[in-house]
């Protein structure tokens, strides 16, 4: 047994037979700095949402999961207390080196983008549009993983010149898809899902997956229904408070990492239980 990655929230390790366990830590990052505090149950949160979508888009495609079940897993994660609700046992897959979000609304850098050039990512954006205003249609923009530095948008005719036509316009119909079911079961829950990202790969048989989270709070953009309108920033269910204090102090992007007020942290907690609660109905981890 092997840890061969430590991530931003993730442990991941390697099975002796070739599997991955994946445990969901209470670590959080901000500005790509991973601070000296963690979220008490953030998680769980994240781990048991991704697995409710998992389960709700398998029939779009499969997905990496093989168990959420300690016994199926190796003997080194037993405890309970220290891995229930928040570890995986997944296939270990030859992941594809872009991340491919999907935007349904006009907001972020695509707001700014568009602002100045009616353009983004190199799609030509008709209409116009207000800040936070639903898009005609989900926008599919991928992404180069760099392993340095920040993630480099590209256009979808670069992907195709990369991996192939085919490949790359049945993923982006996938994403879309994906998108459009969640977004759907969202709704009914009071939750807007204003953009994501996903992650792919191609198991052993060479059968293109989806792994890594899907519509988690810290690869989304949830927002509050009831607050919803255009024009204005709507409430979101993310580390939203965490940032605003990071900005507010001046602390964006230091190091070493700041620990963080026990207000910011308890704030943050709740919005994550909130979150978790909404999308899966369960009252508790």
């Amino acid at each position: 047994m092997k840890k061969i990655i430590s991530g931003k929230v993730r442990e991941v390790y390697e099975t002796d037979g070739g599997e991955l366990v994946l445990v969901t830590t209470d670590r959080i990052s901000a500005f790509d700095v991973i601070l000296d505090s963690t979220v008490p149950g953030k998680g769980k949160a994240l781990n048991q949402i991704a697995l409710y979508w998992f389960d709700l888009t398998k029939d779009i495609i499969p997905n990496h999961i093989i168990s959420d079940k300690l016994e199926d897993m190796p003997a080194e994660f037993a405890d309970k207390e220290k891995y229930e609700g928040r570890t995986i046992l997944t296939k270990k897959l030859k992941m594809l080196p872009y991340e491919f979000i999907v935007r349904g609304y006009m907001f972020g850098s695509m707001w700014e983008d568009y602002k100045k050039t009616g353009a983004y990512c190199g799609q030509p954006i008709e209409g116009e549009y207000q800040l936070a205003q639903k898009l005609a249609e989900p926008m599919v923009t991928p992404s180069v993983k760099n392993s340095e530095g920040h993630d480099e948008n590209i256009t979808l005719d670069r992907l195709r010149a990369e991996i192939g036509e085919d490949e790359a316009n049945k993923i982006a119909d996938i994403c879309v898809k994906i998108y459009n079911t969640c977004y759907e079961d969202a709704k009914k829950k009071g939750l807007i899902i204003a953009d994501t990202k996903f992650e792919f790969g191609y198991d052993e048989n060479g059968v293109l997956t989806i792994g890594d989270e899907v519509m988690t709070p810290d690869s989304s953009r949830f927002w509050a229904a009831e607050d919803y309108k255009t024009g204005v920033s709507p409430r979101s269910y993310d580390k939203q408070f965490v940032r605003d204090w990071l900005i507010e102090n001046n602390l964006k992007g230091v190091t070493p990492a700041p620990k963080l007020p026990d207000e910011v942290v308890e704030k943050t907690a709740a919005l994550y239980k909130e979150c978790f609660t909404k999308i899966t109905g369960k009252a508790d981890y």
